[in-house]
């Protein structure tokens, strides 16, 4: 039983977040022994249309995700495509609505993202996936992404409200037999306190002024933004675009500071220097496009010397022997001394991002927090541990493991939250297992060709 609900999660878990994959293009044609394969319809699904070359571009999308293929026949794949499909039309059917804005930002970063692999050229971008014009290339990126976000609403919409009681859990954990019933893992928390080095103010100072230098002589010797951001700029992900990203009002991904400069300023403004949790920036604005903006940036960083991080070790130092002779609890220390706000008004309590509560998985977590707590003891601070954020800024922490559970088989009262949640799953792909089965008896649909031979999982040729 439990092999079958394992599967069954499963497939309910590539059924939903593969909705979340868009389609590579490689255009309507693939060659084969020098022939051209002619593209031809192999279903239809209430008003659209599945091509017999989206099997094709499934397959490649599925691999350039990293997906192994080797399990997946074209049956599988169409059977999805189908489920796609099927979601989509009745998405409309239910008067689930996607916004051309929002569908047009989400095409704007796909082609941002193709530009940025293969060279930054959008003529390359149109060669490499055989696509004559930008026009019709849009066009049938606006489509497939519009398609994909009304299934994934439609799917949502399907479990939203899907929900399971104390007593349906009980059933489910006693309807698995003892012998199947699943063994979860070494599961811990973990606690950390974060001290970092404090930034002299005379660097901080050579940092500000080197950025107003750049700002002048780009607007009294127009010098080039793009050439300075490439020489000096630290950010590492936009230095070899000249300092180039693309910001939307909607999606705030950026740092507040950051969206804050950039939907201030005019087309062709330059800020003043400002600061984030990642350096001292100066921001220009190149274009303004209704809802998105693209800018241009130059982060510096202050130079941090080796005294100043020995001081902030010692200030490590001094906290954990505070801790270990009571003077003062983790949590309290977290609140007083962490210089990380994400976790210290938490009592420095790390979150799994995974689940997003307390709880690690040892087979799971992060490798290099791994090696960090895999040999504390429960309740016991470990020595100041030397750290490097993103930006290869020197840091320490504490960190401390609370409430370590071994490997055990599954407990009803102690893992009631897990067990909850397989329940729930379970619930989940029963509820879209019946409302598919109620809409295809509903639904126009026709398959063509080899694809009428597939055994598919739902009654797609309504036998």
């Amino acid at each position: 039983m439990l092999e079958k609900m394992q599967y069954k999660i499963k497939n309910l878990k590539f059924t939903i977040n593969s909705l979340a994959i868009l389609l590579a293009f490689t255009g309507s044609v693939f060659a084969q022994d020098k022939k051209v394969k002619i593209d031809g319809v192999a279903a239809v699904v209430g008003e659209y249309v599945v091509l017999d070359s989206d099997v094709d571009k499934m397959f490649i999308e599925l691999k350039s995700q990293g997906v192994s293929i080797a399990d997946f026949t074209r049956c599988n794949v169409m059977g999805k495509l189908l489920e796609d499909k099927l979601y989509a039309h009745n998405a409309i059917q239910d008067s689930i609505t996607v916004s051309n804005d929002e569908v047009e930002s989400t095409v704007n970063q796909q082609i941002d993202y193709m530009k940025s692999q293969i060279g930054g050229d959008l003529d390359k971008v149109l060669k490499f996936y055989k696509k004559d014009d930008e026009v019709a290339f849009r066009k049938e990126l606006f489509d497939l992404v519009k398609t994909n976000k009304l299934a994934g609403r439609m799917t949502r919409k399907i479990v939203e409200e899907v929900e399971v009681s104390p007593e349906e859990v009980y059933s489910f954990f006693n309807e698995i037999p003892e012998v199947d019933r699943p063994t979860f893992g070494a599961e811990l928390k973990v606690s950390q306190i974060v001290i970092k080095p404090k930034t002299p103010q005379v660097e901080i100072d050579k940092v500000i002024d080197q950025l107003k230098q750049f700002k002048a002589d780009i607007l009294e010797n127009g010098a080039s933004f793009a050439s300075k951001a490439v020489l000096y700029s630290k950010d590492e992900g936009s230095r070899p675009t000249g300092g180039k990203y693309t910001i939307h009002r909607k999606k705030p991904r950026f740092v507040k500071e950051f969206r804050e400069a950039a939907f201030s300023l005019e087309e062709g403004e330059i800020s003043e220097p400002f600061k984030s949790d990642h350096g001292y920036h100066i921001l220009m604005v190149d274009q303004i496009r209704g809802q998105e903006v693209d800018v241009r940036h130059i982060l510096l960083r202050p130079n941090i010397s080796n005294a100043n991080l020995e001081e902030a070790k010692k200030l490590a130092d001094t906290i954990r022997k505070r801790i270990l002779d009571k003077e003062i609890t983790f949590q309290k220390a977290a609140l007083e001394f962490s210089d990380e706000k994400e976790t210290k008004f938490d009592g420095g309590k790390l979150r799994n991002p995974e689940t997003y509560d307390h709880n690690f998985e040892l087979t799971k977590m992060d490798p290099s927090l791994y090696s960090q707590v895999i040999n504390l003891q429960e309740g016991v601070v470990s020595n100041p541990v030397l750290e490097y954020d993103r930006s290869g800024k020197a840091f320490y922490k504490l960190l401390m493991v609370s409430d370590k559970k071994e490997e055990h088989v599954a407990e009803y009262g102690k893992d009631f939250l897990k067990i909850k949640e397989l329940a729930l799953k379970e619930k989940q792909i029963n509820a879209v297992a019946k409302w598919q089965e109620e809409k295809i008896k509903d639904t126009y649909i026709k398959i063509t060709g080899e694809y009428r031979d597939c055994e598919y999982t739902n009654n797609w040729l309504k036998k």
